[in-house]
């Protein structure tokens, strides 16, 4: 087992409704030219999970499950920064008063908490309803491993996800290895504690290329080169363990976001290919 803080961690209530999909204008312009109209993001989203895939979807930007949010920017962002994926969400108002869920994610620039609630509470929510999260996880450490910086991750997620310690490297299970070059929107952000970066999926051959054509919603990847430790940069041997929150846009620059779980500047973290690297399975979501 692992040595954490998790034992010193706070765990507070934060809150957040659901969002209504919002339109500013109709049409999103892909980088191939062509004016598309479909979902994004916001709404519940009810046959779109954690644990399908992230591509294909007639849509841009598509949230799985439910999107939420706090109207006032200030508690908004106490919500999303401090709100961790596997953490246990409340309906707190509404016909499906008293269901639980699990936060799967964080969107940035739309600013929502990502959380998955089972199909038969989607029917029963709507636009509107009050979740309450209890937030637990931002200040996690790894004592052995000061190199390794967690952030936005339930410590109970942590301890299912077979991270192990072996040569001095931290060895974690990942679906796929992202190539730095395939990384676009939320690059220079100053905070990675909340909301998500953007792999890139203009060309399709160099997603191929990276076995990440088939990439799913809730896989853990690795982005190479890429570090999240006070923002988001590139830095030749860093490493970026996150989770996939939203699928794919054809937008330049944009595609299926991943929100960031862990990051290594030294070398001590160690990616290795396990397929079936999902939260979906680690947090028993779909049965």
């Amino acid at each position: 087992m692992l040595r954490t803080n998790k034992e010193r961690l706070v765990m507070v209530s934060v809150m957040g409704q659901v969002s209504a999909p919002g339109v500013r204008a109709p049409y999103r312009v892909g980088y191939d030219g062509v004016a598309r109209v479909g979902p994004g993001t916001g709404g519940i989203t009810y046959n779109v999970r954690v644990g399908d895939p992230a591509l294909g979807w007639a849509g841009d930007h598509v949230e799985p499950g439910v999107s939420s949010k706090d109207s006032d920017e200030a508690a908004n962002g106490g919500y999303n920064t401090l709100a961790c994926v596997g953490n246990r969400a409340y309906v707190v108002g509404g016909e499906a008063k008293g269901a639980t869920g699990v936060v799967t994610g964080k969107h940035g620039g739309i600013e929502h908490v990502l959380i998955d609630f089972p199909p038969e509470v989607l029917e029963k929510m709507a636009i509107g309803d009050k979740i309450q999260v209890r937030a637990y996880g931002q200040g996690l450490e790894l004592l052995d491993f000061p190199g390794v910086r967690p952030m936005n991750l339930d410590p109970g997620l942590f301890d299912r996800m077979g991270v192990e310690a072996a040569g001095g490297k931290l060895r974690v299970p990942v679906a796929g290895i992202v190539p730095p070059e395939l990384m676009g929107s939320g690059l220079g952000s100053q905070t990675a504690e909340r909301g998500d970066y953007d792999i890139t999926t203009q060309d399709k051959a160099a997603l191929k290329e990276a076995g990440l054509d088939k990439v799913r919603l809730g896989d853990i990847v690795a982005i190479r080169d890429h570090s999240s430790f006070y923002g988001r940069s590139y830095q030749r041997g860093a490493v970026i363990i996150g989770v996939v929150v939203h699928c794919d846009s054809n937008i330049s620059g944009h595609g299926p976001g991943v929100t960031s779980l862990l990051t290594g500047k030294d070398g001590s973290v160690e990616p290795v290919i396990v397929p079936e690297a999902n939260i979906a399975r680690y947090l028993g979501l779909r049965g």
